[in-house]
């Protein structure tokens, strides 16, 4: 019997096979085309639908029933790439800087169980090397707080070993609580008026505690097949309250990478992976694939949605692909298909 690593890539491999373009003279389907049914018979999820970006179109597809283009969905942690965004918008107008530490922003507020506000800068947490403790690791994704609520539970944990990579949630609850302390506005109306409104994402807002999701929706289902399209966002708060569409998430990568929200100086630093030792930037994480191309995004996981977005260092080629479930359940489905999408076919 083959070892399960073999069987988890089988279904990967027979769809790769059928990317071998026949002798024909109709239009070759994308790539990406055969691989996302694959989302639903082989990773579990209900439904599954992408959404290509690049010159000079777009190209929709989707597996499953229940999902459709136009869809609003919760978006999860790819929030973090706007909070990011908004808080080097500020460091360009030098209305902070990324070498501040956080006490200099929340006086008092980081302390306690060997944790110190005045040891961490604002770089430490975008950059996930802040080593505070993940507040969700305990809350499970499940509870709604406040971001305060958020912060004290990671502080009652000692924080990981200083400067290496620890992804945490508790990072970008706090950037999202400087958001605030700088502009006298919170991180949601300082993205819709820098990123959103500029950028006309008409299907993209910071739902607070609004638990529904805008119309057009389909349902979100949780592992078990609970259903769970009503949530609060507040599990997730500035960390991944996003709710968003397929087309604004493309438009917003294209434009982030394409150089229209950050001075080329910033755009630099956010995919500047030194400090995480390769693994992430600021809000932007990279992915070199099997032909040697690099793509830079984020994916986003919460109840009942997981969503990953990818684009070229340019921006002028994206993908956004989601499920209506937590997770995709086969590892090897994700890589693959952006394998689709990026890499050079032979023919």
């Amino acid at each position: 019997m083959p070892p399960l690593r073999t069987l988890l890539a089988m279904p990967v491999a027979l769809a790769l096979l059928a990317l071998t373009p026949a002798a024909s003279s109709a239009p070759t389907a994308p790539a990406t085309d055969a691989l996302l049914p694959l989302l639903v018979t082989a990773g579990g999820a209900p439904a599954a639908a992408l959404m290509a970006r690049e010159e000079p179109g777009t190209h929709y597809a989707r597996a499953g029933r229940g999902i459709s283009r136009a869809d609003h969905f919760r978006a999860g942690s790819i929030t973090k790439t706007f909070i990011a965004t908004v808080v080097l918008q500020l460091a360009a107008e030098h209305r902070l800087a990324l070498s501040d530490t956080v006490e200099q922003h929340l006086p008092g507020l980081v302390h306690g169980a060997g944790n110190d506000g005045r040891a961490l800068t604002l770089r430490s947490l975008l950059t996930h090397t802040s080593g505070l403790n993940d507040f969700s690791a305990e809350t499970k994704g499940l509870t709604p707080l406040s971001p305060l609520q958020a912060v004290r539970i990671a502080l009652t944990h000692p924080p990981a070993e200083p400067g290496r990579f620890a992804y945490s949630n508790t990072n970008y609850v706090l950037l999202g609580m400087v958001i605030e302390q700088v502009t006298g506005h919170s991180y949601a109306t300082e993205a819709e008026r820098r990123i959103i409104a500029p950028l006309d994402l008409t299907g993209t807002s910071f739902p607070g505690a609004r638990t529904s999701l805008p119309s057009p929706h389909g349902r979100a289902y949780a592992a078990d097949g609970t259903d769970v399209t009503e949530l609060d966002p507040r599990v997730a708060g500035a960390a991944g309250e996003l709710v968003t569409t397929l087309a604004d998430l493309d438009r917003f990568y294209a434009a982030l990478l394409g150089g229209r929200l950050l001075p080329s100086r910033l755009l630099h630093e956010m995919r500047d992976t030194r400090a995480a030792h390769g693994l992430y930037g600021m809000g932007l994480f990279p992915q070199k694939l099997p032909c040697g191309i690099t793509v830079w995004g984020h994916n986003g996981r919460i109840t009942g949605s997981y969503v990953r977005t990818a684009a070229t260092v340019d921006g002028r080629r994206v993908l956004t692909f989601r499920v209506n479930t937590t997770a995709v359940t086969d590892p090897g489905l994700e890589p693959a298909l952006l394998a689709a999408e990026f890499c050079p076919r032979t023919p």
